[in-house]
């Protein structure tokens, strides 16, 4: 079966108790919900790219040292289109519904209107919401994985397109994310949330909007890293393409980092760099006179290609991220860039709630065996940005997926704590949950699934 088994569509949804080899901390209480894609075909057609398969839901409960597990697809107009017609009726990443000229230029397909929230989940302390890069989020219930219905998650901030990584802000707890409005002036918009009422921050026109996967924040600022894979906006409207395939790589624009003041929203610096391309920011911070931004780099955008399905499932070459520095200073002196490891390191995590924003020294995510692109991710790393040492965890044929921090209770160091990620045994055809200690990056428990969980994004660990 292979590696291929994560990209296959998974028709089963179970509630079932798993079998624990190894000891779970005494500690550790709570629930994983992980998201992610898991069908890619209906019965009148196929999704394109892995971006686009339909979104499921995976929870893991601990308690007591036991684990539970049940998975359930989120129920939304995406889904139930594809489920019960047999149609992909809504946009999506790089698989385009309509089939005609004349349909494309009515429904603007390209603008991404689908409910397919398959990217990430966040809490707003009350309720659990599933997010993808448009507008609409899913709310679902946290226990049962129900679909409870859709919602603006931005609630009067306009935009088409937005990320599936709000930040929490350091010193106000605020919730941070921006909205890009495509039109002949096109704007990005920067806000703020402060329990239920939205701030606008920031408005930064441009005119080749350029893709942006996420951003970071610092206990002051927050910054955009735009990246020269940009878009013409009329494209979208006028061009027969599915909505990524209507972006260039106009690398001669370089890489353009604009910092905000969280307090006014005013451009602090406004810097380009050398041209690169990332999906995934790693952590930010301030720091004499700079802004330090650290992200999962790529030396060009060849990597989007790279993931449509046939390609993945194929044996194609996988375009490689290292963990990158980049130093913006605020004085109007330009960049500075560095690698931090000599391995690949891809959906990174660190220990959010207590560094997210600030200085920090330990980044986790998934990465190659060797710096090797014959293969998908397979295999866990652990960078110490300071030093540039790094730890890995890798078995042969197994595949793990992003590793969510979770600190102990009372940690008495950055990485006092355990790991979890959900790893595909291709062999066996099924997948389970890896526990690592986060400190010595050694195994401590595992519980199989009785199936294979199709490749995930991204995950969130509450105590509730």
């Amino acid at each position: 079966m292979g590696v291929q088994a994560g990209f296959e569509t998974l028709d089963r949804e179970v509630v079932v108790d798993l079998e624990v080899r190894g000891e779970l901390p005494h500690w550790l209480a709570g629930t994983l919900v992980r998201n992610g894609p898991a069908r890619f075909e209906t019965d009148k057609g196929s999704f394109r790219h892995w971006f686009d398969g339909l979104a499921m839901l995976h929870r893991f409960g601990f308690a007591d040292g036991a684990v539970t597990y049940r998975n359930k697809y989120l129920e939304t107009p995406s889904f139930r289109a594809a489920r019960d017609d047999g149609h992909i009726a809504f946009g999506e990443f790089a698989t385009d519904p309509c089939r005609t000229i004349f349909s494309r230029f009515f429904t603007h397909p390209r603008l991404r209107n689908t409910s397919n929230a398959n990217v990430n989940v966040v809490s707003d302390g009350d309720r659990d919401f599933a997010l993808t890069e448009t507008p609409i989020a899913v709310e679902f219930d946290r226990e049962t994985l129900a679909t409870v219905g859709l919602t603006d998650h931005h609630d009067g901030i306009d935009g088409h397109v937005t990320t599936a990584h709000p930040h929490r802000a350091p010193l106000t707890g605020d919730l941070v994310n921006y909205a890009l409005k495509f039109g002949r002036r096109s704007v990005y918009r920067i806000y703020r949330q402060r329990g239920q009422v939205k701030e606008l921050l920031a408005s930064m026109p441009t005119d080749r909007p350029g893709y942006m996967h996420s951003f970071a924040v610092t206990e002051r600022h927050v910054v955009l890293a735009v990246f020269p894979l940009v878009v013409n906006p009329l494209s979208l409207l006028l061009r027969a393409k599915p909505f990524i395939e209507n972006y260039r790589w106009r690398p001669e624009l370089g890489t353009r980092f604009v910092v905000f003041d969280q307090r006014d929203g005013s451009v602090v610096a406004d810097e380009r760099t050398d041209a690169f391309f990332a999906f995934h920011h790693i952590n930010a911070y301030d720091e004499d006179g700079r802004v330090v931004v650290d992200i999962a780099a790529y030396p060009d955008s060849t990597v989007v290609d790279a993931l449509y399905l046939d390609r993945v499932r194929g044996d194609a070459e996988l375009p490689l991220s290292f963990p990158t520095r980049y130093e913006v200073d605020l004085s109007g002196g330009g960049i500075r860039s560095r690698r931090l490891a000599s391995d690949t390191l891809e959906l990174p995590r660190i220990a959010y709630g207590s560094h997210n924003g600030r200085d920090y020294r330990y980044a986790y995510g998934v990465g190659a065996r060797d710096n090797g692109t014959r293969d998908f991710l397979n295999q866990l790393v652990k960078v110490d940005v300071h030093s540039g040492q790094v730890k890995l965890w890798h078995e042969p044929g197994r595949y793990p997926g992003e590793p969510v921090f979770v600190p102990a209770p009372g940690a008495r160091s950055e990485d006092d704590g355990v790991l979890l990620s959900v790893v595909l045994d291709a062999g066996a055809g099924r997948s389970g949950l890896l526990v690592l200690d986060a400190a010595t990056f050694t195994e401590i428990a595992r519980a199989d699934v009785p199936h294979a969980i199709p490749f995930g994004f991204h995950g969130q660990f509450t105590s509730r």
